[in-house]
């Protein structure tokens, strides 16, 4: 049975929102410019691309002056929110804890980024007011 196809971007479709994110509605030829900044590719493949994110709510398409305006339909943040959470419940039986737990065993964290862990804490605690 074929799996269904996932609203999820992919690694190349999230690199072309990125572009998207950074620079706001986009023709196709300067969406290419900016991702050849960092490799080459194929306008035709861009153009795909597109048209995929597009049919997965995405992005939506607009008319140009010299042709269609191409603009992220979702934010980096509910992306980001999105993938992470499925990410966590695929791997760390949706247990955010045991994700934290990961980086933290794993050596994955700076001191600096520990830190900076511990500080959110304190002021999500403090936002949340004692325990009653």
């Amino acid at each position: 049975m074929a799996r269904p196809p996932s609203q999820e971007p992919t690694a190349a479709e999230l690199e072309i929102l990125r572009t998207l994110w950074d620079s706001g509605p986009a023709e196709l030829a300067e969406v290419c410019a900016r991702l050849r900044q960092r490799r080459p590719v194929a306008t035709t493949t861009v153009a795909t691309m597109l048209g995929i994110l597009k049919e997965k709510g995405l992005v939506k398409r607009s008319s140009g002056p010299r042709g269609y305006l191409w603009e992220a339909r979702v934010s980096k943040k509910a992306t980001a929110s999105g993938m992470l959470r499925r990410f966590i419940e695929r791997v760390f039986e949706g247990s955010a804890q045991r994700l934290v737990a990961h980086l933290v065993s794993e050596g994955s964290l700076s001191q600096r980024e520990r830190e900076e862990i511990v500080s959110l804490l304190s002021v999500a605690r403090e936002k949340k007011g004692p325990k009653r």
